[in-house]
């Protein structure tokens, strides 16, 4: 019997849907900075004919479909109609029953035929749980292995407990420690005494007990600046600030197991905002409320029962905008304005007092934005990092990674 081999081609059936999302992950974190970046919706969010669109130029842009697909989708009086559009439907509609997009629960366009449903152009959807762990892993797998980094651990501290992870290191027993005796050590003390009618007599003073890394944990709030500016001037900082939140909450998810993150955006005002709904939101509206921020993170920090509290703030701008006792937000975006560096500072300061340390990643340059920072970084004993959109992953990771000690020390 004769038998023929031939090369095996790949074909868009063998496609890995999560293959699919690496090609499409910015598409899906939109900050607003491809739409119109002089007129943002905050509450604009993803059609599903822009993901076909995100999809097909995901295909073309790999090489995974042929030129005269990429032609007859071109001369098309709509490209959805052609194979190209075909092929993006039946992908969406695969990430769909694999578990990375569900339709909107209050969608009125939605129908009966799930997300590649023709009828649907405008439907809107949401990323799922396992959308956002796959792209805070992929963002953090991306910076670490940029940065060199191998293996992330626990908050490690100088400091040492009787606990059940040991480190090899002994110490005299004291009363509250628990008792994970280093029974060869015991016997060694009790014996330089000598024996006593032919018996080892163990005294206190002998005990001898294994110690163990403190686990420190902490409670993080990290503040994203969704003002205007982080579109404006032909770079787009909010996407790798949205980035950055979803890598640090997969790290803390997976390494960091008893430490809690929430997630705050600050603009004319601030609101707290679940993960699910981080990676979606877009730019707006147009101020830096820096104090807002501030103050709904520590009503947010008082809830959480850690070791440390602490700040992450990403912000390209100085604060512009404070909300009045009446509600009102008062803005001025020329220069610091005292009304607005008064009640900012206020908050700053009780930070301070309840031992909240914020630690500020800038992604401009702008002197009075310096000043404001580093005036912030001195009262609170926080950092002040100045980075750009290309090296804040790796500057706010290993800076979450290596401050643990110094704080607990």
């Amino acid at each position: 019997m004769l038998i023929r081999y031939s090369k095996y081609e790949a074909t868009l059936d063998d496609l890995d849907m999560a293959d699919l999302m690496n090609m499409i992950s910015e598409r899906l974190l939109e900050s607003g900075f491809n739409t119109n970046p002089w007129d943002p919706d905050p509450n604009s969010s993803m059609t599903m004919e822009e993901l076909y669109a995100a999809i097909a130029e995901a295909m073309i842009n790999n090489e995974l479909v042929n030129q005269d697909i990429i032609d007859q989708a071109f001369s098309a009086d709509d490209w959805l109609d052609s194979e190209l559009g075909e092929i993006a439907k039946e992908l969406a509609n695969r990430l769909e029953q694999e578990g990375f997009l569900n339709p909107m629960a209050n969608s009125e366009e939605q129908g009966q035929g799930g997300l590649s449903a023709e009828t649907n152009p405008n439907m809107k959807f949401e990323l799922t749980n396992k959308s956002i762990d796959f792209l805070g892993y992929k963002t953090l797998r991306d910076v670490l292995g940029a940065s060199g980094s191998s293996s992330l651990g626990q908050h490690s501290s100088n400091k040492k407990t009787t606990g059940v992870e040991a480190i090899a290191e002994t110490k005299n027993y004291e009363f509250g420690d628990a008792m994970n005796l280093n029974i060869t050590e015991t016997f060694k003390n009790a014996a330089k005494r000598g024996f006593e009618n032919g018996k080892l007599n163990l005294d206190y003073g002998d005990l001898e007990v294994i110690q163990a890394e403190y686990k420190s944990s902490a409670a993080t709030v990290v503040m994203l600046d969704c003002s205007h500016s982080m579109i404006l001037y032909g770079e787009d900082r909010f996407l790798p600030a949205k980035q950055v939140a979803l890598a640090l909450a997969h790290m803390i998810k997976t390494e960091y197991k008893s430490d809690s993150i929430k997630f705050v955006l600050f603009h004319n005002s601030a609101e707290e905002i679940p993960l699910s709904k981080l990676a979606m939101v877009q730019v707006g509206p147009y101020h830096t409320n820096t104090a807002a921020g501030l103050r709904l993170a520590q009503k947010i920090l008082k809830r959480q029962n850690k070791d440390m509290k602490q700040i992450i703030m990403i912000t390209d701008g100085k604060p512009s905008a404070i909300t009045l006792p009446n509600g009102q937000v008062y803005k001025n975006a020329f220069g610091l304005d005292p009304i607005v560096m008064s009640e900012t500072i206020k908050e700053v300061a009780s930070c301070r007092r309840q031992g909240i340390q914020i630690n500020t990643f800038m992604l401009a340059n702008d002197p009075e934005l310096i000043s404001f920072v580093q005036r912030i970084s001195h009262m609170t004993k926080g950092k002040a990092y100045f980075t750009s959109p290309r090296t804040i992953g790796r500057y706010v990771l290993q800076d979450f990674n290596t401050r643990r000690t110094k704080i607990v020390n």
